[in-house]
């Protein structure tokens, strides 16, 4: 559990969360994206409840597998980004065509958070079937229902704002997702308005709550340079993910990419061996994605490739069903 210290005030005026600063927004021109196979469509639709209208952006790749169902992996973007722009620099399409999967991008618009932040800190959006958690689970069996989804292979992940919003689905929704990614992000609970959400990314914010239910594997991806979010909230998350487990353990190794960052990897069972948690800290590493694309906001091309990564994890990790006696 991460204990910070040296709270500083926030002003109670503040009205958008801060966009942070990192690799591609600079305002160089970027590269431009990876083209789109020929046979894959990247298409728009939306979704509306009583929340409100979301609308997204659905990657279906040309490696289908004869209709058989395929994995999902909803991607929520960060502060000031778009579906396309996190498409881009996570490179999870290309991927998604290696894998045959669906990957779909919900899209905050600016009418809902100036800066196209998803609203993590708002108790209203922190629960199931309320606020944006009903918006995204709906997107989310909308897509399932119009196309071969694999229901025990739907996974969720997000960078910073996403990444918190991410950690609360997979709280809010357990039989929905099979396994969450958070880059970069905070554990649910970590705020309740704007001064203590401030308060949380600048320091941490303090004791998280414990899940209900049964875990949800979770895989986590902090820089330990990241001035924007703090890193011990990348701590609290993974706390959150085992609180309640009897007998943890954990391994750890260390690794270096060519020419990139360093990072340390721990893996967190349970008594059964059971994946709870896998937690990545990368050395030297700020407020960005992984060993994202140049092509995209907020990434940082020096690695390691978080999206493979947490492809390879969801993967490895469909939902466990109960044995039948």
């Amino acid at each position: 559990m991460c204990r910070c210290t040296g709270y500083r005030p926030i002003l109670a005026a503040a009205r958008a969360m801060p966009a942070g600063a990192g690799p591609g927004m600079n305002g160089a021109v970027r590269p431009a994206a990876d083209p789109l196979p020929d046979g894959a469509t990247f298409t728009t639709a939306s979704y509306s409840n009583a929340a409100g209208t979301r609308s997204y952006k659905l990657y279906v790749p040309t490696n289908r597998r004869n209709g058989q169902p395929l994995p999902l992996v909803v991607m929520l973007h960060g502060c000031t980004q778009s579906p396309d722009d996190f498409a881009a620099g996570t490179r999870m399409n290309r991927l998604a065509e290696e894998h045959g999967c669906l990957v779909v991008y919900p899209g905050q618009p600016s009418s809902a958070n100036a800066q196209k932040c998803w609203n993590w800190f708002n108790p209203a959006d922190q629960r199931r079937d309320g606020g944006e958690p009903s918006l995204i689970a709906g997107i989310t069996r909308q897509v399932m229902r119009d196309h071969p989804v694999d229901p025990d292979r739907v996974y969720i992940a997000g960078l910073s704002a996403g990444g918190a919003a991410a950690a609360i689905m997979g709280a809010a929704y357990p039989d929905l997702y099979a396994a969450v990614g958070v880059h970069s992000g905070l554990p649910q609970g970590a705020a309740r308005d704007l001064p203590s959400a401030f308060a949380a990314m600048r320091q941490g914010g303090g004791p998280v709550e414990p899940r209900s239910g049964a875990p949800v594997p979770t895989i986590v991806f902090h820089g330990d340079r990241d001035t924007t979010v703090h890193p011990c909230n990348g701590d609290d998350v993974v706390a959150q993910s085992k609180a309640g487990t009897a007998g943890p353990q954990a391994t750890v190794e260390h690794g270096q990419v060519p020419g990139g960052h360093g990072y340390s990897r721990r893996l967190h069972t349970d008594a059964s061996g059971h994946v709870l948690c896998e937690q990545w800290t990368i050395r030297g590493a700020g407020h960005a994605w992984a060993g994202g694309s140049p092509a995209g906001s907020y990434t940082d091309p020096r690695g390691p490739d978080a999206s493979r990564e947490m492809l390879r994890f969801f993967l490895d990790n469909p939902r466990r069903r109960p044995s039948v006696p």
